[in-house]
């Protein structure tokens, strides 16, 4: 991702849009530290998808994050399809599939995360996020080995979903913490609402992670509209500006 959708090099916005004008409005009130997503579950022709992200990304300068949807493990493989044929700044993905991921994209700076859930014990997560791992046990392992892990196949960032807002305070902060020790971005998502966003992406910086990007879905959009509402994004703006 570029330098610059970071706000002071820390924290970007995750959202989504279901226009261009909607993703243009949050884009030009976030001062552009904002990247906006497009889920690959809203499709089932790849060259649609294709089409919609090189509109969506011409319109944004590029603040394009290709998304999985809800973290549907069984979208891998088309994610995965339409980053083979256009590029974009970010890119969701689970465990499994981030080194394939990797070496279908054509820009070595394309930011890929890898999606890995909270597990029960304190600081370690749940890296069965694939098609057939998630359908079997749970396999737990510490932070700070998915973090290498993840270098390996080639991913930028842990994606930690369902986060569940503050739910899971303390497996929260053992996770940012093992993020800070190995200077690895993490992005949490799920729950996170205007009210608890201060909190939880301060939780982050304060134990030192070097770069944060919240996902901030269903609670700021207009479920009678599918529209995300600016105001709120101002809001979260204000308050990345606060803590940032």
């Amino acid at each position: 991702m570029q330098a610059a959708r970071f706000y002071n090099d820390r924290i970007s916005l995750n959202v989504l849009a279901n226009s261009i004008e909607n993703a243009k409005d949050i884009y030009d009130v976030a001062a552009g530290h904002v990247i906006i997503g497009i889920l690959a579950s809203n499709y089932t022709d790849v060259n649609e998808a294709v089409h919609d992200v090189q509109r969506y990304s011409e319109a944004l300068d590029g603040a394009v994050s290709l998304g999985l949807g809800a973290g549907d493990p069984n979208q891998w493989k088309m994610v995965a399809d339409i980053s083979k044929q256009v590029t974009t700044e970010h890119i969701n993905q689970v465990f499994p599939a981030v080194a394939y991921t990797r070496a279908c994209v054509q820009d070595e700076n394309t930011f890929i995360n890898c999606l890995v859930k909270p597990a029960e014990k304190l600081g370690y997560v749940n890296i069965a996020t694939g098609p057939l791992s998630t359908a079997g046990s749970a396999i737990d392992i510490p932070v700070r080995s998915a973090i290498t892990l993840i270098r390996e196949m080639g991913g930028n960032a842990l994606k930690l979903f369902p986060l569940k807002g503050l739910a899971r305070r303390e497996h929260y902060i053992k996770i940012a913490e093992a993020c800070a020790e190995e200077g690895f971005t993490l992005e949490p998502t799920g729950g996170i609402t205007v009210n608890n966003f201060e909190e939880i992406v301060s939780l982050a910086l304060e134990a030192g992670v070097p770069k944060v990007i919240p996902h901030v879905y269903s609670s700021i959009i207009d479920a009678s509209t599918g529209r995300t509402r600016i105001e709120e994004v101002e809001k979260l703006f204000n308050i990345m500006m606060k803590i940032g």
